[in-house]
């Protein structure tokens, strides 16, 4: 069965597909998705590296993640000896500048549907309604960003803890193809999306308050926060933001000069 990985993302790519991984990537327990070869897979044009469910910031690695990776003290440079004062060359002639390119932004995007009917892989109507906000969202430019070009998606489907560990499994995992159904009809690249299932291992912490001695109705009403699919988006857009202007230093004021007797 095909399966993909969770959607980090730390960053907010131009439409397109993955470059080294195809929609059945194999999944290792590692924090970034990774292709049948080991190879790490990034969204095209963003450069920016899909994380997995089990991502940690220990787990970054410096070709992915450079900020959260401890760098080595650079050693120091021998000294050159010193040159011989070169003749002064003829000034050339100014270039004509050239414009300016547009400052693109990293961005990750998260969203998590939850409250899906208990025991089916069916997408609620709020469900419908708050995925179909979300990719709106993304679609509209505001003071800070213009819309997202889309990288990469990854849906990850969750169960409540009711169940076999084998049953909860398939069934996290048809609820991730129906959402990844709903973002194809909704104009999504089928190419840019990776799913899983990931069954009850990944709880909502809230619910650990759920007492298994509860009625059975009314436990099942306490872990519906678990029955959900989470999606997350990389991607890439154009920063809007204008730049902030540098502040003039003020002049200081001439004293008056000391007259003489």
């Amino acid at each position: 069965m095909k399966s993909a990985i969770r959607m980090t993302l730390v960053g907010l790519a131009a439409a397109g597909a993955f470059l080294p991984a195809p929609a059945s990537a194999q999944f290792k327990n590692q924090g970034y998705l990774t292709d049948s070869q080991g190879n790490i897979v990034r969204a095209v044009g963003a450069g920016v590296c899909v994380r997995t469910s089990d991502w940690t910031p220990a787990r970054a690695v410096a070709a992915c993640d450079p900020d959260l990776v401890k760098k080595a003290a650079p050693k120091a440079a021998p000294r050159a000896a010193p040159k011989a004062k070169a003749k002064a060359k003829p000034k050339a002639k100014p270039k004509a500048k050239k414009k300016a390119k547009p400052k693109m932004l990293n961005i990750t995007q998260k969203i998590e549907l939850q409250g899906m009917p208990f025991g089916k892989a069916e997408m609620t109507d709020d469900n419908k309604k708050e995925l179909a906000k979300f990719l709106a969202s993304l679609r509209k430019a505001t003071k800070a960003r213009g819309p997202v070009a889309i990288g990469a998606v990854v849906v990850t489907g969750h169960t409540d803890r009711i169940g076999s560990l084998n049953y909860n499994m398939k069934l996290s995992e048809r609820r991730a193809v129906v959402v990844k159904d709903a973002l194809v009809s909704s104009g999504v690249d089928q190419k840019l999306i990776f799913w899983e299932g990931k069954a009850f291992k990944q709880p909502i912490p809230v619910t650990k308050f759920c007492d298994n001695k509860m009625k059975r109705k009314q436990l099942i009403e306490c872990l519906s926060p678990n029955r959900r699919v989470t999606v997350e988006v990389v991607g890439r857009a154009v920063s809007l933001a204008k730049p902030k202007a540098k502040a003039k230093a003020k002049a200081k004021p001439k004293k008056p000069a000391a007259k003489r007797r």
